[in-house]
């Protein structure tokens, strides 16, 4: 099973270029070490340009990088991994394309991280755990929702939705892998959320 860093830095929608790559560049030297690209629209120019802008980052710090639903960018920049929802490319179909490369998944219930698993993915992302303003993915399920996903699936979970310092020990003590955070990071001191969160992680073998 492959080992992920513990906190996924989820990139900001809706602002420009220079200032995600900015926030990113902070995260980074502050200790993060996985960065998922996400921006929902916008022309495929600049959102190749902005994938390969945090390509470089990621590169120079050592870090992951995993780009969100799409696949030609993602393997334009030479990322290291697809993340997919529930309504993007089947996974087996994501795997096809993206060679060697990791592929996550989505997943809101116990049904759909089966089949994540079922059908290759690398890893799930779970949630929302708590309320979250980033996207609209349903009724949030609590930290202990995550246990009920553990007993069912083999695979690295990452808890996403709401998450920041002031509730992430309580998400890693229900067994999850790591957490993927957007706002938890980005607002306000960005240096002092990352340091916080990376800092309640707690040490896997």
């Amino acid at each position: 099973m492959r080992k992920f860093s513990p906190v996924c830095f989820l990139t900001p929608d809706n602002i420009d270029i220079a200032e995600v790559c900015r926030i990113v560049q902070t995260a980074l030297d502050s200790g993060i070490r996985w960065v998922q690209f996400r921006r929902k629209s916008g022309d495929r120019r600049l959102l190749l340009s902005e994938a390969g802008c945090l390509r470089n980052l990621t590169r120079r710090f050592g870090a992951m990088l995993v780009v969100n639903d799409y696949a030609d960018i993602a393997l334009a920049v030479e990322a290291d991994g697809l993340h997919v929802g529930q309504d993007d490319l089947p996974v087996r179909e994501a795997k096809k394309i993206m060679g060697n490369a990791i592929v996550g998944v989505s997943t809101h219930s116990v049904e759909q991280a089966e089949g994540a698993m079922n059908g290759g993915a690398d890893y799930i992302g779970f949630g929302p755990i708590f309320p979250t303003g980033t996207k609209d993915a349903g009724q949030p399920k609590g930290p202990e929702s995550i246990r009920e996903i553990r007993a069912a699936v083999s695979l690295p979970i990452i808890a996403i939705g709401g998450i920041t310092a002031a509730n992430a020990g309580t998400v890693f003590a229900s067994g999850c892998d790591g957490i993927a955070v957007s706002a938890g990071i980005s607002r306000g001191d960005i240096r002092a959320n990352a340091e916080a969160l990376l800092g309640l992680a707690p040490c896997r073998n």
